[in-house]
């Protein structure tokens, strides 16, 4: 899932440069290829655990169409928020339910994170200098170069910045985020039935948090994303 929000708050769950690219050519091919790539690494890590589901639905396939969510692609256009469509995963298929689950819904944000440093690396090769990307997303291209450089420049930027902020999201605990799935390993069996009731909730709490930063400015989501986001950005600095 990937969002916006009002570019004059501080606490903006993209960047101000994120907002300023929204619908532009790098941003729109950058947010396909992080939700393509996402959504294929669920099916294949669970077609490797030997649930073929996803297979058999055509979904391990890289290509943005297929993971295309009608309701999520309309919303984005309109109000800058959406998702892509999730991978049919079927948990009788594992050996180990919960393990396996975990394992599936981690490689999602997983490959978030190697695109991320993917196009940072690439960035690098191309003499391209990350700049404040928590604060920006931006590449800068070395200085009198051609505009495919400078469009490269933007894309790369463009990718990093907006898989960090998939992986994020996508790693909070309620359902039907990934981490919802993956804090279900780390959680004792007595409160399993607690938690089952929980997850039955959790559409309504996301809802509730994505009202509440883009209405009242209560910066939950933002927080959390910024939070999971600085140590890889750390690193990348430490890298330049």
């Amino acid at each position: 899932m990937f969002t916006k929000k009002n570019p004059n708050s501080p606490n903006s769950l993209l960047s101000l440069r994120a907002m300023a690219s929204f619908l532009t050519p790098t941003f729109i091919i950058a947010i396909l290829i992080a939700v393509a790539v996402h959504e294929w690494a669920h099916g294949y890590a669970a077609w490797k655990l030997g649930d073929p589901t996803a297979k058999y639905d055509g979904r391990l396939t890289l290509n943005p169409l297929a993971h295309l969510d009608p309701v999520g692609t309309v919303l984005f256009v309109l109000v800058g928020f959406g998702w892509g469509k999730p991978v049919p995963v079927d948990p009788r298929y594992f050996k180990h339910t919960i393990r396996d689950s975990a394992i599936v819904a981690f490689a999602g944000p997983l490959s978030n994170i190697i695109l991320a440093f993917g196009a940072f690396f690439l960035a690098l090769a191309f003499g391209m200098k990350a700049e404040v990307l928590a604060v920006t997303g931006a590449l800068i291209a070395p200085n009198n170069q051609p505009v495919l450089i400078t469009f490269i420049a933007e894309l790369l930027g463009d990718i990093i910045h907006i898989n960090l902020v998939l992986m994020a999201f996508n790693l909070l605990p309620i359902a039907p985020l990934d981490g919802s799935k993956i804090v279900r390993i780390f959680l004792p069996y007595e409160y399993e039935y607690q938690y089952q009731q929980f997850m039955q909730k959790g559409p309504w709490i996301l809802l509730a948090l994505i009202i509440a930063g883009s209405a009242f400015g209560i910066p939950v989501l933002s927080m959390w994303i910024t939070i999971i986001m600085s140590p890889f950005l750390g690193l990348m600095y430490a890298l330049i």
